[in-house]
């Protein structure tokens, strides 16, 4: 289980005196009990505890683009390492190819014709694609596709 994997990462962090790695970690189990505290819950499932990961990894993009707007290089190279650390934990993404094959497949289940069609072939891929690609992605691909629709 990813919750039993991060806990065992933290404790070797400790142990090794990383001190980036057992501070990223560190605050994702607090996440993550957070999380499952407000669901009422002992534990996160898999599903769940990926979605805090992805959650914080957005958190960092931003801060990363943030920090480079404001001429922090340091500071933002600081958030990349932990952006990496919290990526581990994640399955890879899906790629673009395999996206668009599923987007075609939602298009034609659903008789999509145009951009009004965009809500019911983003609910059926968000069933399809569940956390294996980013949904910014999927929707700017979507989007694309219902754009040049004939």
């Amino acid at each position: 289980m990813l919750g039993d994997k991060i806990h065992e990462d933290y404790k070797q962090a400790m142990k090794a005196r990383d001190t980036l790695k057992s501070s990223v970690l560190s605050f994702l189990r607090a996440d993550m009990l957070n999380q499952a505290t407000a669901k009422k819950k002992d534990k996160l499932d898999d599903q769940e505890i990926a979605a805090v990961i992805k959650k914080q990894i957005k958190q960092r993009q931003d801060s990363i683009e943030q920090f480079t707007k404001g001429g922090r290089a340091e500071m933002a190279d600081k958030e990349s390492r932990e952006l990496k650390i919290l990526e581990a934990y994640l399955p890879p993404e899906m790629p673009v190819d395999q996206i668009k094959a599923l987007i075609e497949e939602a298009v034609a289940s659903t008789g999509a014709a145009g951009m009004k069609d965009m809500g019911r072939v983003m609910k059926e891929l968000t069933v399809k694609i569940a956390g294996r690609a980013d949904g910014k992605t999927v929707s700017e691909l979507v989007r694309q596709r219902l754009s040049a629709a004939p």
